[in-house]
């Protein structure tokens, strides 16, 4: 049987504990730390490290982008997508959905591995930053593109196997055009930026701006016509933009003191552009029925009974559409008309 400890040496450890594990060396029965059972190594008072939380770090793909950053990323892009499908909505005449997918960070060469080959890739300077960033669209988007764009009917496009033709780049120029304009009012939060392709490529492994295992934030948008969709990617090295990466931290702050701002400036812009619009406003001062005869005779001086009295008010309509009940007079040199009251349904000319 173990020794068992008595009420004094139990007190003593209790005390002990409390001063921070002190030397119990005045125990009665001459125990000591390994008389109790307790190991030399470690202190009264003292538990075992308990285990702590472990995160999976990847050293070939290190997270460089912060959830935050990453958000704020997201925010400037979706502007992006709807100013791009509201111009390509107008510009293919027929509707264009522009979706951003996601905003993820990868290696360069899990991106480039990811692309079709051949494709429409479009290397973008992006001065004052130094370096290069990437717009790339799949072909099964841009070939129905620019099937409408020559008068095809967006149905069953085939898709070749081939490089772009010198014509189909220009063609496809305006999508990417309005791209990077949209891209450059995006990205006016963070820096004034100016987009522009300095080059152009089909195989888009040929084209190597970092090392393969370089981080790069991907921007994926799906774009949607009729039955055709496809990948629109903009690639975005981490290098290029570390000299400005915390701005993105303040993104939201700026997005939410816009809001309200942007709404007045919108009200203001719809006000003054609805009151520049011209409208038919027509008094009616009676009805009647006629025959044919009776209008084929009529001639200056004739009078056209109504039954309507002469102190009966009038009904104005604006564009075609009943609006206010009054009396037509003189005001000065012109003719008038004073509203009464607004028009109801049950209202007749």
């Amino acid at each position: 049987m173990p020794d068992v400890l008595s009420q004094d040496e139990v007190d003593a450890l209790l005390a002990s504990v409390d001063n921070g594990g002190g030397d119990l060396g005045g125990l009665g029965g001459g125990s000591s730390k390994s008389d109790s059972g307790l190991g030399s190594g470690m202190d009264i008072g003292q538990t075992p490290s308990s285990a702590t939380e472990v995160a999976i770090y990847d050293f070939k793909r290190p997270e460089r982008v912060s959830t935050d950053q990453i958000r704020s990323m997201e925010m400037l892009h979706e502007v992006l997508a709807r100013k791009l499908q509201a111009s390509l909505s107008s510009y293919l005449r027929t509707i264009v959905d522009v979706k951003l997918a996601s905003v993820e960070q990868l290696t360069y060469q899990e991106f480039i591995m990811s692309l079709p080959n051949p494709t429409c890739f479009n290397l973008l300077s992006c001065e004052p930053l130094d370096g290069q960033m990437v717009l790339e669209i799949n072909p099964s988007i841009v070939y129905p593109i620019l099937d409408k764009l020559l008068g095809g009917g967006n149905t069953d496009v085939h898709i070749p196997e081939r490089g772009m033709s010198e014509i189909e780049w220009r063609l496809i120029s305006y999508m990417t055009d309005e791209t990077l304009r949209f891209l450059q009012e995006a990205w006016q939060p963070i820096l004034n930026i100016d987009f522009r392709v300095t080059a152009r490529e089909d195989n888009p492994q040929l084209m190597q701006i970092v090392p393969p295992n370089e981080v790069v934030i991907l921007i994926c948008f799906e774009v949607k016509m009729g039955e055709s969709s496809g990948m629109l990617n903009i690639c975005v090295p981490f290098p290029v933009v570390e000299p400005v990466m915390a701005n993105f931290s303040t993104i939201q702050t700026w997005f939410t003191s816009r809001r309200s701002t942007d709404v007045e400036a919108d009200e203001r812009k719809l006000h003054e552009g609805v009151s520049k619009i011209g409208l038919e406003i027509i008094a009616y001062i009676a009805k009647t029925n006629v025959n044919m005869h009776q209008l084929l005779n009529l001639k200056p001086g004739d009078i056209i009974t109504t039954k309507k009295r002469k102190d009966d008010s009038l009904l104005v309509t604006v564009d075609g559409k009943a609006k206010f009940k009054g009396f037509a007079g003189v005001y000065g040199n012109a003719k008038a008309f004073r509203v009464s009251r607004e028009a109801t349904h049950a209202d007749t000319i």
